[in-house]
């Protein structure tokens, strides 16, 4: 029986959970953004930060030892410190001229740390806490994870972006208005690729220069365009000439030294040739259950090209000018994967035209505007002090943790709490495993952790083309920037309510009694969004949008409510000597669950149309609920016990002890 003092789960329910979705962010997020911004190719970037993610991959593998050597109070903390010191050193490295090959280093040690905190922190959530308030609390850990990840995405990003902002010349910004009631064919003028020539006043200061501080562009482009090549006229589909006039731009802020000139990569054409028993089966499916095609003539986004030059030759050895999204309306954007928007003026191109290109959303139904910016501070500074934030936070927050994290008695080794040895823990490490597969039930669980959000795994790859696919082809023909509004904050809220919730209703009653109400919850989505393709209500009106979110809420709230009981069972099936590698595992086949589904979603929906293939979610369910009826639980996991069954339950443990 524990005799320590307790400690209030707000006290460190919240921070702990924000400190294990923070180093995530920053490995597998940050970093993407940062190697950008200091001008290391995309090539590059997608290799070696791809690998980042493996230690989240393969940490089933090591979480045995999690549970062998000390506790996981002490790994939690530990694992803060060495994040924290981990984070500093990244911050160092930065201004040094072999940044990319030294930070990639300790950021992949910072992700197996981070990875192996994970491991401990849920591991000691479950030994910290009483069976009820596990339940009780299991929203609110995920709703702090996600404000994690909302900072590391969103603040830390904003804190580097003011940084370039104050410091290098000042910022120089552009606005773009998009308007539908207007012909394209006015306007080709947007098109054209010409050198900026600068007045006598611009010239007088070092400062960036655009070709225009306000550029209009038609929502809907022209069906072809006009060119001329040795006197002879020819129209062009408007789909062709955008993709020419994007490979031309790329290939003279190469040739002009703007950007650098990715490293040739061998592409390798998959050949087109299908066995024809697989041609077979695909006109099969899409004859038997795809949806009537309706043929709308398809409209195309419209662009614009913005010219930058420099006014002075640099007094540094070179500018980096970086142009990015400010604010408005962000149906209207930079074009930013085939392009790149960091833009290098040394000594060599500085009096010559550097060229971004723009487009809008042709769904766009009124007026819209969207301002651009331009920065040309100091960018390993302002990445340096980001990461010093990031690590001095860690480092408190180990310091918080030592001293506020409860210490319960049910937090210890599986030896004991001895010393243990190197056969001690080879032995402890292969019984993890065995014990794993051993347990009651265990095909069962297996099969409830694959299939439980069968239906959700497919459609989470789905869900956005959908939004923003024009109404002829089965979509909702939402713009941009509609989709953020509806997915992006009203699912959000929506989720983390829903998740509250869930964990308040699981606390009362148990999960046995809410284990059907919320499997039924979680398939609700499917049900919406078989009525959004049926009705395709129109989002350029409100009482369309309006449908829209409250469909979208529906979905959400359903989904954080129904995932409750995932998370719970999963702690509940993890439950014994091995807990905390156990539900290491547990996570893995819950990812595994999400990535197989995922990767066939799109190419059923493609066969048979959006409706039908939400229908098809929809029988996907019967595996949710098949699932949810096979498993056991008992029924007073997850409920408040009285003072009277927790007197029986520690002499029992008290009992077995002796």
């Amino acid at each position: 029986m524990s005799n320590t003092k307790k400690r209030n789960p707000w006290a460190w329910i919240p921070t702990l959970y924000f400190a294990q979705g923070l180093p995530y962010v920053a490995v597998n997020v940050l970093t993407v953004i940062m190697y950008k911004r200091l001008g290391i190719s995309n090539t590059d970037i997608a290799l070696y930060t791809g690998w980042l993610y493996l230690p989240w991959v393969i940490k089933p593998f090591w979480s045995p030892f999690v549970d062998i050597i000390k506790t996981k109070r002490w790994w939690t903390v530990l694992m803060q410190w060495i994040i924290g010191i981990g984070l500093a050193a990244v911050a160092f490295s930065i201004p040094t001229p072999f940044f990319f090959q030294l930070t990639l280093a300790i950021f992949w040690l910072v992700g197996f740390a981070s990875a192996t905190h994970d491991i401990a922190s849920d591991g000691f959530y479950m030994v910290a806490l009483e069976e009820h308030q596990q339940a009780a609390y299991v929203g609110i850990r995920s709703t702090f994870y996600r404000v994690a990840t909302i900072v590391g995405q969103g603040l830390l990003v904003i804190i580097a972006g003011m940084i370039e902002s104050s410091t290098g010349l000042d910022p120089v910004t552009f606005e773009v208005e998009a308007n539908p009631g207007i012909e394209a064919v006015d306007y080709r003028a947007n098109y054209e690729i010409k050198e900026i020539t600068l007045n006598e006043n611009q010239k007088g200061i070092e400062q960036f220069v655009f070709s225009t501080t306000k550029v209009e562009i038609p929502t809907v482009a022209p069906e072809t365009v006009q060119l001329t090549a040795d006197s002879i006229v020819t129209d062009v589909p408007f789909s062709s000439f955008s993709k020419m006039m994007i490979d031309s731009i790329a290939k003279l802020n190469i040739e002009n030294g703007f950007v650098m000139k990715e490293e040739a990569v061998a592409e390798t054409k998959a050949v087109e040739s299908k066995s024809h028993a697989l041609e077979g089966f695909e006109n099969w499916i899409r004859n038997t259950f795809g949806e009537e095609k309706r043929e709308v003539k398809a409209l195309q986004n419209n662009f614009a090209i913005v010219g930058v030059t420099l006014s002075q030759q640099p007094k540094e050895e070179s500018r980096i000018l970086i142009v990015t999204y400010k604010s408005g309306d962000q149906s209207i954007k930079l074009e930013q994967n085939k392009l790149s928007t960091r833009l290098e003026f040394n000594k060599d191109n500085w009096n010559k035209t550097a060229y971004l290109y723009l487009e809008v959303d042709n769904k766009l139904a009124k007026v819209t505007t969207a301002d651009f910016q331009g920065t040309s501070g100091n960018i390993p500074m302002a990445w340096t002090i980001v990461f010093v934030v990031l690590s001095i936070f860690f480092l408190l927050v180990a310091l918080y943790h030592g001293f506020i994290l409860p210490r319960p008695s049910t937090d210890r080794s599986v030896n004991g709490g001895e010393k243990a040895t190197a056969g001690e823990i080879v032995t402890g490490f292969i019984n993890t495993f065995k014990t794993f597969f051993q347990k009651k039930q265990i095909c069962v669980a297996m099969a409830f952790m694959l299939l439980y959000r069968l239906p959700e795994a497919q459609l989470i790859k789905i869900i956005n083309p959908f939004f923003l696919d024009p109404v002829d082809k089965g979509g909702l023909g939402l713009t941009t920037g509609q989709v953020g509004l509806v997915y992006g904050t009203i699912g959000i809220i929506a989720l983390t309510l829903g998740g509250i919730i869930g964990g308040i209703c699981a606390s009362k009653g148990g999960l046995k009694k809410w284990l059907w109400p919320m499997a039924f919850c979680i398939s609700l989505n499917s049900l919406v969004y078989i009525v959004l393709s049926a009705y395709q209500p129109s989002a350029s009106s409100f009482g369309g949008i309006v449908a829209i979110c409250t469909g979208m809420f529906i979905d959400q709230f359903g989904y954080g409510f129904g995932f409750t009981a995932f998370m719970l069972y999963m702690m509940y099936f993890a439950d014994g000597p091995y807990k905390t590698s156990h539900y290491a595992i547990c996570t893995a086949f819950m990812a595994l669950g999400m990535m197989l589904p995922g990767m066939w979603s799109g190419w059923l929906q493609e066969l048979v149309g959006y409706n039908h293939f939400f229908i098809w979610t929809l029988l996907c369910c019967f595996a949710t609920w098949i699932v949810t009826a096979m498993i056991k639980v008992d029924p007073s996991y997850g409920k408040k016990k009285t003072t009277e069954e927790k007197v029986e339950e520690e002499n029992l443990i008290e009992d077995q002890e002796l």
